[in-house]
């Protein structure tokens, strides 16, 4: 049956335009000239008989026409990529493709995958933390785990864990701060923060602070890391003093390697989840990776005593 399709080319020129919104950016990840991607959307508009896309000064717009044309090719494109995929690797059909935040999968995930291969050792993995990595705009990945409030759109989200901040450092750099169970002092300890962006911190201290109920520290100083886990590592060091989330520094704590400055967790709004397409939902591959997670984050669970001055839902960090 012939079927009455614009070029391939042009299509997926045009879905790609459509995910960046920019000519140009669509280019490189082609890797052809803009020149080439502009002229074949254009004869596909052409061909179509409507605009797709609106010439904005500094990026695109999808018009009405464009955004259900896109729709289309992210179902049929996804559809052919798994299926393609599905015939090219029969021999790893267990194999699971993952993208995690560096910090998770560092410091939560690594130290636990010997205890997934002893229960399934055919299950194989292939790991990346490149925070540009999207199911949405790529049929590589299996799933996802990532950090927000579970909503992204076509995608389903599985709740894993939410943050629980605690206040950490190396022992003995507080030693002569503070007695067992007082209060810490600390003016003058240098603090440790994480960015949100490169122009503003998180505000994980001043949560921290108002939940102790502790006044009168400065926390406009103090050194910064793009990485939870540089500001544990660089606290470990004994550079100073840092906020972290408590499923990320067990190791430390259970070692003696970090100490807990009282009895203080912070709950963030946002949370861990798995994120996965709908249409990879039976996956067997998906699934005993879904339970072996949830089981790993029940064990971790017990371990997590109350706080005896739990703040909800005001602290947050990536």
């Amino acid at each position: 049956m012939k079927r009455k399709l614009p070029a391939l080319n042009a299509l997926k020129a045009f879905e790609i335009t459509g995910h960046t919104g920019s000519f140009t950016r669509a280019a490189e990840l082609l890797n052809v000239t803009q020149s080439a991607v502009s002229r074949q959307v254009r004869q596909l508009e052409e061909q179509i008989g409507e605009a797709l896309l609106v010439r904005r000064h500094h990026h695109l717009e999808l018009t009405r026409a464009g955004r259900k044309l896109l729709d289309a090719l992210n179902q049929s494109f996804d559809r052919i990529e798994i299926a393609v995929r599905a015939i090219q690797q029969k021999s790893h059909l267990k194999r699971l493709r993952i993208n995690a935040p560096p910090t998770f999968t560092s410091r939560w995930l690594l130290p636990r995958l010997s205890r997934l291969r002893a229960l399934h050792p055919d299950l194989e993995l292939s790991i990346t933390t490149r925070l540009q990595d999207s199911l949405t705009e790529t049929g590589t990945l299996d799933c996802a785990i990532r950090f927000g409030n579970g909503e992204w759109e076509q995608l389903e989200a599985t709740l894993l864990m939410q943050e629980r901040h605690i206040a950490v450092s190396a022992p003995g750099l507080l030693t002569s701060q503070m007695g067992t169970g007082e209060a810490p002092d600390l003016a003058g300890l240098p603090l440790l923060h994480v960015l949100a962006t490169e122009e503003r911190r998180y505000q994980t201290w001043q949560h921290w602070l108002d939940a102790a109920g502790i006044r009168g520290v400065d926390t406009s100083g103090g050194y910064e890391f793009d990485l939870l886990d540089l500001a544990i590592r660089a606290a470990v060091d004994g550079l100073g003093i840092t906020i972290a989330d408590w499923h990320m520094v067990q190791r430390e704590l259970a070692s003696g390697q970090l100490t807990q400055l009282l009895n203080v967790h912070v709950e963030g709004h946002q949370s861990y989840w798995l994120v996965t397409r709908p249409e990879l939902t039976e996956s067997p591959a998906l699934q005993v990776f879904r339970s072996w997670l949830e089981q790993e984050v029940w064990l971790s669970a017990r371990h997590l005593e109350p706080s005896t001055a739990a703040l909800e839902g005001v602290a947050d960090h990536a």
